[in-house]
């Protein structure tokens, strides 16, 4: 299989072109050239959102392209359109978000959506994304799988969440854990979600998937306590009910990341229904497995885990923390 990766340097799109090249694909990573590209693969340069700057896919041909493009749905509709002829299948890494909040619980693929367009510049994340599979397809049809992934960890992770309760409870000592403890989380590792999707677009797979753990997949309690048992530090988890966080003014997600609790958001976010994905072959890695590899690969980091610019640093201020540990 000969795969295009539009990116494929940080993250996710790492993590499909690692899964790539470890199945003896021929993999092209088309990028801005701002980090190491996966050794193995063809590299092509150019900025998607400069006038001209797809002239390095002018020539090619390839079975499949993955895209992940998360801002202004015209440059996935210039790159849709220019690849059509070319390739045979466009997969592209969407989101839960395209679905109209808030989401009743066990929300599927047929759930109402956001409006968006494949022609609009920049936009919010839930109208861009909607906006990017519109441009796909538009311009692939039943030949386009557009992947439904909602919380994404794992190893290279570039947004802060798992890698900030890491090195939190890495420091030690007593850790607000905001319950409950058993407050079920729905998640995807960014390698089963390359995995599923290259298999997906091997088979000839189209249309929309919820790609997301089954709900219970795992808990807050069960993610937590691995990141203990994986640091090897002395920290203490306090289990504090949501109600006086919330009165503290801790933003959920934001101030500490992962976490949502139970409510509307909790709906949209941790219970969709991915019975469609499961059927065609979806399989999670178990939590504490997450959490290990990416622990395993912030200790081989000479510096601070990488942070993308387009997205607020996350984490809870430390004394507001400490505030709330003593009541």
């Amino acid at each position: 299989m000969r795969l295009l990766m539009l990116g494929g340097t940080e993250f996710v799109g790492r993590a499909v072109t690692d899964e790539a090249l470890a199945r003896g694909w021929q993999v092209t990573v088309f990028h801005r050239g701002r980090h190491e590209p996966a050794p193995g693969v063809v590299e092509l340069l150019g900025d998607r959102t400069e006038a001209g700057g797809l002239a390095a896919l002018d020539r090619g041909e390839w079975d499949v392209v993955v895209d992940t493009w998360t801002n202004a749905p015209s440059v996935v509709r210039d790159a849709a359109r220019a690849l059509a002829g070319r390739v045979k299948r466009y997969v592209y890494v969407s989101t839960g978000s395209v679905y109209t909040y808030p989401c009743a619980p066990g929300h599927d693929e047929d759930a109402p959506l956001v409006d968006g367009s494949p022609d609009a510049g920049d936009v919010e994340y839930p109208q861009a994304k909607r906006g990017g599979e519109l441009a796909v397809t538009e311009a692939f049809g039943d030949r386009s799988l557009l992947v439904r992934a909602g919380l994404i960890l794992g190893p290279r992770e570039n947004i802060g969440r798992l890698p900030w309760w890491l090195s939190r409870i890495a420091r030690g000592g007593p850790v607000l854990a905001p319950g409950p403890r058993d407050l079920a989380l729905q998640y995807i590792d960014a390698r089963d979600l390359a995995r599923w999707s290259l298999d997906a677009a091997e088979r000839g797979l189209s249309g929309p998937y919820n790609l997301i753990s089954p709900p219970g997949h795992t808990t807050m309690g069960r993610l937590l306590e691995a990141c203990v048992r994986v640091t090897g530090s002395d920290a203490e988890l306090r289990w504090t009910d949501p109600e006086p966080i919330l009165a503290a003014g801790v933003e959920p997600w934001m101030d500490l990341p992962i976490w949502v609790p139970p409510g509307e958001a909790y709906a949209t976010m941790h219970e969709g229904d991915v019975s469609k994905a499961l059927a065609a072959g979806l399989r999670c890695r178990p939590v504490e497995e997450t959490v290990a590899d990416t622990w395993a690969w912030l200790q081989e980091l000479d510096g601070p885990p990488p942070q993308r610019t387009d997205r607020p640093p996350l984490g809870l201020d430390p004394e507001v923390e400490a505030k709330l540990l003593r009541g």
